[in-house]
């Protein structure tokens, strides 16, 4: 097929990419102790993207019958697209094809689901709760990307996702896990935790309003980092005019400890990979090192746009599949501490982080499952709070990271110690 159209699109087009797409995946739901839903799918995805003059232009579909309608649907769009000084797609390169995140135990198995299941509720009776609702999946992939400059990369993919959410009372608790490999999911660990939070989250007390030292889990810092910093980096937004770090190359813009670096190559991520959304040869990208901005992300169309260097910075998501600037796997470190020796307030999840501004870093959060911590354990459960701050001055108000870190999405982040942040709570 990939043949077929680059010989139909060489006629009409200057350029012309295909990705194609295949995958299989079963997931099963629980509902309370009994499982709602099982699913099995198969999925087909071509992309097809084409320039013509300096014009861009996408179309997808999951019908490999229609290849010739959405070749045209692409040569369409890009008449309307505005020009850019496009530099080309790239060429191929001698890279590795060995998959950088791919386990041949994770396949469609009924089986493998159930035992998923079974490990995430066994591991929930380890605190006296109720399971609310939870899920099981598991996915291989494989990508085949090509283009006209003789580009033909393919790569598998697995991916394996357990979630769980309990409840005690009126306090509720949830946790997840994701990996590619099996080995790296730990589904009773999972169910444990979820009951812990639903369990020792009752009758926490109100807190006084106040200035204190926070502990953000992983899952409550990354939502803050995909509220404004990651957007914040992107070359697209740095040109026009909407990311706090334009033109803060070079400049402190975090303790001096704080690195943020890309690494596609990192196996705990979930992204691992030898080439971009484009085919670009992607490599260790240094965004902040020791508290320094180096670098913005930047995808083929944004960094001819604007006479940049190329990042391989692109990535592919959302339904048309399009390429778009994003990351492999951010990887966030600092100063490595014991974050819950000294008290603190404990943060596990957050409400709201999607309401930050992206320009001014402005956020107000609500807390979920927050606990009072010190002496290396969770302790005395809070019942509300919310916490007020802005994201990109808390980069410089980093005490230390954990050496515990979490994969969640295409981030991997530790525990976070921050000083002095405002929490706003009920308390007399």
């Amino acid at each position: 097929m990939i043949d077929e159209i680059l010989r139909a699109a060489e006629k009409i087009t200057d350029e012309t990419e295909i990705l194609l797409a295949r995958s299989e995946s079963i997931g099963a739901d629980l509902k309370q102790n009994d499982i709602a839903i099982g699913n099995r799918t198969q999925g087909f995805g071509l992309i097809i993207r084409v320039i013509n003059n300096g014009k861009i232009g996408v179309s997808c579909t999951d019908n490999p019958d229609s290849w010739k309608k959405c070749l045209d649907a692409a040569l369409v769009s890009s008449r309307f697209a505005d020009p850019i000084p496009w530099k080309g797609l790239p060429g191929p390169e001698n890279l590795s094809q060995e998959p950088l995140a791919y386990d041949n135990r994770i396949t469609p198995d009924p089986d493998l689901i159930m035992e998923l299941i079974s490990q995430l509720k066994s591991g929930s009776d380890k605190y006296p709760a109720n399971i609310t609702s939870g899920s099981a999946s598991l996915a291989w992939s494989e990508h085949t990307l090509a283009n006209s400059n003789g580009l033909l990369y393919s790569v598998k993919g697995t991916s394996a996702h357990i979630s769980l959410e309990m409840i005690a009372g009126q306090s509720t608790g949830f946790e997840h896990d994701a990996s590619w490999n099996l080995d790296l999911i730990d589904p009773e660990k999972t169910g444990e935790k979820a009951a812990f939070f639903a369990s020792k989250g009752q009758g926490g007390e109100e807190i006084k309003t106040g200035s204190y030292d926070v502990i953000f889990s992983p899952t409550a810092f990354s939502q803050l980092l995909d509220a404004a910093i990651i957007p914040a980096l992107s070359g697209r937004n740095v040109h026009t005019g909407r990311s706090f770090f334009a033109g803060k190359s070079g400049q402190m813009v975090a303790h001096e400890a704080i690195s943020v670096i890309d690494d596609p190559f990192d196996t705990r991520g979930l992204a691992n990979c030898a080439w971009d959304g484009e085919g670009m040869p992607v490599k260790k990208i240094p965004f902040i090192e020791n508290g320094i901005l180096k670098s913005y992300a930047y995808d083929l169309r944004t960094a001819y746009r604007y006479d940049q260097t190329p990042t391989a910075s692109a990535v592919r998501l959302g339904q048309s599949g399009a390429p778009s600037i994003g990351n492999h796997n951010l990887v966030l470190s600092g100063p490595e501490i014991s974050v819950f020796d000294e008290k603190g307030i404990f943060v596990h999840d957050l409400i709201g982080a999607h309401t930050a501004n992206p320009m001014s870093g402005d956020f107000s959060v609500e807390l979920s499952s927050p606990f009072f911590a010190h002496d290396g354990e969770l302790c005395e459960p809070i019942r509300t709070g919310m916490i007020s701050g802005n994201i990109f001055e808390i980069l410089f108000r980093i005490e230390g990271c954990s050496k515990d870190t979490r994969t969640l999405g295409s981030s991997i982040i530790p525990y976070v110690r921050i000083s002095d942040l405002t929490v706003i709570g009920r308390g007399s």
